[in-house]
């Protein structure tokens, strides 16, 4: 039996992409599906022949000032604070507002980890509710908290790390009461009874929780949901849609494979020095660079970027990654996802978020190397990216990661975790 099936995420394109994959696929088995989020990504979404459905903000953490009034304050680490205190919280009456009558209207309800007001919606509507988290960080284990160190050695180091993340879980359970309080509010005036915190257990579902990415990078825990399945990552191919552009096709094919250097969709508007540094560095080791630079690479003459250089806007990332001799990026789910499908080594540049246990996480399998977004000079650059492109073993295992990611077609598991939970929902009505 077919169903409407109803998406809500908030967030930057790496919230949306995998999204928009599984709800490609769920149409290609003829449910219905629709996506509701910010109205910055309603041609994108339409484009795709996929129903849309606008949330409040009117503004996105993906415009310019946001992205860089973010990547301000993830020096401070106050980034999420800040996103989450100003950006969803005081809308949240009129998210809910946006999005009842289409849950209402939906025999299910697939919610993002910061979708709050479509957690409430479905609770007060009695639509039945799949929660998915994009990447490890989300569960916030005590047992495997984001990292503070990307590979601890010794007993010592270990026990120490275990000590130091039960610090981080404690502190964070503290600190999300004060984020979660208008969450708590909100649910009082609906009068939904109390549950637990939106951060922490409050978000998953109680029937099923979708890790949709990569065992690579984490496996249930013991104090994960026990409904919770990982399906690896649901990777949506850009380049189905758009090739990449003439100019950076001819400059790919007229030499050996470059190094590419991406911030995503929200960092690079914080860019600062960090791609002229990456082509300097590049260039150092004697290697060509592309540098996916946002509007910026429509404000920088070639003139001024180093010999072997080239700018562009945006390019697929799963196009351009596999044609790469090396990934420089920011680890940002998304991302790293497709860095990890396309085979390649990484140094990973952490900001904000999820992206510095996404690296941490990236270290430990062997195929990448980390730096701090305040070290990028290009001698620093440099001497990391000599690591991954002269030692065999990084491209080796960045390989052999890249030949299981493509194998675990993780959009096709999430869909058939989905109709499995669908088909148990129409049982049990029946019974």
């Amino acid at each position: 039996m077919k169903k409407y099936i109803a998406i809500a995420t908030f967030g930057s394109l790496g919230d949306v992409y995998p999204y928009m994959a599984i709800a490609r696929e769920l149409q290609a088995r003829g449910h219905r599906v629709a996506i509701a989020t910010n109205e910055i990504y309603r041609h994108l979404i339409e484009s795709e022949a996929i129903e849309f459905c606008g949330t409040r903000p009117e503004g996105s953490i993906n415009t310019e000032e946001e992205g860089e009034f973010i990547g301000l304050l993830s020096y401070t680490q106050q980034a999420l604070d800040y996103g989450i205190s100003y950006l969803i919280a005081p809308h949240l009456r009129a998210t809910y507002s946006d999005l009842v009558e289409l849950v209402s209207q939906a025999d299910l309800v697939i919610t993002h980890h910061l979708a709050f007001a479509a957690i409430l919606a479905a609770e007060k509507t009695g639509t039945p509710r799949i929660s998915a988290a994009l990447s490890p960080a989300s569960f916030m284990s005590v047992y495997d908290c984001p990292s503070l160190s990307p590979s601890p050695t010794s007993a010592y180091d270990r026990a120490m790390t275990l000590i130091a993340n039960d610090g981080i879980y404690r502190y964070f359970r503290w600190q999300a009461r004060f984020w979660s309080a208008p969450m708590r509010q909100l649910r009082a005036e609906l009068g939904l009874p109390p549950s637990g915190d939106l951060f922490f257990e409050g978000q998953h579902s109680p029937d099923l929780v979708l890790g949709l990415f990569s065992p690579l990078l984490a496996t249930p825990q013991p104090d994960w949901p026990s409904q919770t399945r990982v399906t690896g990552f649901p990777l949506y191919n850009y380049q189905e849609r758009e090739a990449l552009s003439p100019e950076l096709e001819q400059f790919l094919q007229a030499g050996p494979p470059p190094i590419v250097f991406t911030l995503g969709s929200l960092v690079v508007w914080t860019q600062g020095d960090f791609y002229l540094e990456g082509a300097i560095a590049a260039q150092q080791l004697g290697y060509r660079s592309v540098l996916l630079m946002g509007k910026e690479a429509d404000r920088i003459a070639s003139h001024q970027l180093p010999a072997g250089a080239c700018a562009v806007k945006y390019a697929p990332h799963s196009a351009i990654f596999p044609r790469a001799a090396a990934i420089v990026h920011h680890g940002g789910v998304g991302t790293t996802a497709q860095a990890m499908s396309s085979g390649r080594p990484m140094l990973v540049v952490p900001c904000a978020y999820d992206q510095p246990d996404n690296a941490a996480r990236l270290v430990r399998l062997g195929v990448a190397r980390s730096l701090d977004r305040q070290h990028c000079t290009a001698d620093r650059i440099a001497a990391e990216l000599k690591h991954l492109l002269f030692d065999p073993s990084y491209a080796a295992k960045a390989a052999e990661i890249g030949r299981e990611i493509r194998a675990e077609n993780g959009v096709s598991a999430a869909c058939d975790a989905i109709e499995t939970y669908l088909d148990r929902q129409v049982e049990k009505r029946r019974n």
